[in-house]
């Protein structure tokens, strides 16, 4: 934000009496020192910080690329009960369906186990005539192996760690296809913690929209939108183009909306970082016009030299800025960028101080005076300044750094 501008025929003679008020130890003066403000953020972290630590975090019960323990052990039934199921799907003792996958190869099923685990199935199957005893289920297009672990997750609800990552697309689609909530939340789960690569999401990406999964589908979008460059590098991406060029588009413009609000939270970042450069400067100016600091303060009080440790973290910079503006030749407001500076700061606190009768910081009252004569322009912008100092200032909060150096 621009900083308002400052033009006032009685400003000199008002330095003359601002220089008057301070006492200022004779040292040399740095350049590099005088506070940047409204043109470089410094830190909000004050030179000595009490702060206690903060107590551990949480053990975490599983860490992001790992399952959860039933996940590990593949199974959410007791081992005993898990054990008859998978007997009696892999034996077949009974069985009166036969499920036909695409190599022609047969697995054997129960009907009614079917008919409970998944109604989609269970509609098929009253559909179905008997030949020699036996339903036929055919399910083309998917891999022996892929199909024989969904039917096993039928029965027992549990599954081998390396048929999942092996064919996790496959029981994603079949889970949704049939119906089967519980095998669909696994295979999510799994894609969500750790199973996406660049070379597989936009795959999954689509397979989600299919598939009514729509937490896996944002995550995969998230992906793309942060590695969006070696993304579509891959095969993936290349087929996806020419075959779903509106996928394309939106992804794209998921980026750029991305970059957007990126932009925009620096913007923000940065803004508020002069902000709380300014609330900085208005504690320091304050304290060294009541309390006195280190080589400038009040005439009355004792200068407590240039070893002393400040709490103020602006107070360094503005006592080098009060001490150029003391033996500044010009110091007119358009003459001088240092000195423009401190009539901003000045006048500021004014607008800020709440008892100008009593504020020990100079021409206080001179400023609250001068308010009067300014025009609605000018006032709004400097109600806007003032405002955001303030918004800064309480999102330090009781318990922040800054505070807490300063108890």
């Amino acid at each position: 934000m621009d900083s308002p501008d400052i033009e006032s025929p009685w400003l000199c003679a008002a330095g003359e009496s601002f220089c008057g008020s301070f006492n200022i130890r004779v040292e040399e003066g740095n350049a590099a020192d005088i506070l940047h403000v409204l043109e470089v953020p410094t830190s909000s972290v004050p030179y000595n910080c009490s702060i206690p630590k903060p107590p551990p975090l949480p053990i975490k019960p599983c860490t992001k690329n790992k399952y959860p323990n039933r996940f590990l052990h593949c199974s959410f039934v007791p081992k005993e009960t898990n054990d008859v199921w998978d007997k009696l799907f892999k034996e077949g003792n009974g069985a009166d369906v036969y499920i036909i996958t695409m190599d022609e190869s047969c697995i054997q099923a129960h009907s009614s186990i079917l008919s409970i685990a998944s109604p989609v199935l269970g509609n098929i199957l009253q559909q179905s005539k008997v030949k020699n005893g036996f339903k036929y289920i055919k399910i083309p297009g998917v891999p022996h192996e892929a199909v024989y672990a969904f039917f096993r997750f039928l029965y027992s609800s549990c599954f081998e760690e390396e048929d999942l990552k092996k064919f996790v697309l496959h029981l994603l689609v079949l889970s949704h296809s049939y119906l089967v909530p519980p095998l669909k939340r696994v295979c999510e789960y799994f894609l969500e913690q750790g199973g996406l690569t660049k070379e597989n999401v936009i795959d999954v990406l689509q397979l989600a929209r299919n598939c009514d999964a729509p937490r896996l589908s944002l995550i995969c979008v998230r992906m793309v939108v942060k590695d969006f460059k070696a993304i579509t590098s891959t095969e993936g991406w290349k087929i996806m183009k020419r075959a779903n060029p509106a996928l394309e588009q939106e992804l794209v413009e998921s980026v750029v909306d991305e970059d957007s609000r990126k932009q925009e939270r620096l913007r923000k970042v940065e803004e508020r970082k002069v902000y709380l450069q300014l609330h900085e400067a208005m504690e320091a100016l304050l304290h060294i016009c009541r309390d006195g600091c280190r080589t400038i303060g009040p005439r009355d009080k004792v200068l407590k030299g240039s070893q002393v440790a400040c709490n103020f973290p602006a107070c360094k910079g503005l006592e080098a800025l009060v001490r150029h503006f003391s033996n500044c030749k010009t110091r007119v407001p358009g003459g001088c960028v240092h000195c423009k500076r401190m009539w901003q700061l000045l006048e500021l606190h004014s607008r800020m101080c709440n008892e100008p009768d009593l504020c020990k910081v100079p021409l206080c009252r001179h400023f609250k005076e001068k308010m009067q004569q300014q025009s609605k322009k000018d006032e709004a912008k400097w109600k806007l300044l003032v405002s955001k100092v303030i918004s800064a200032k309480k999102a330090l909060g009781p318990f922040s750094a800054r505070h807490a150096g300063l108890l």
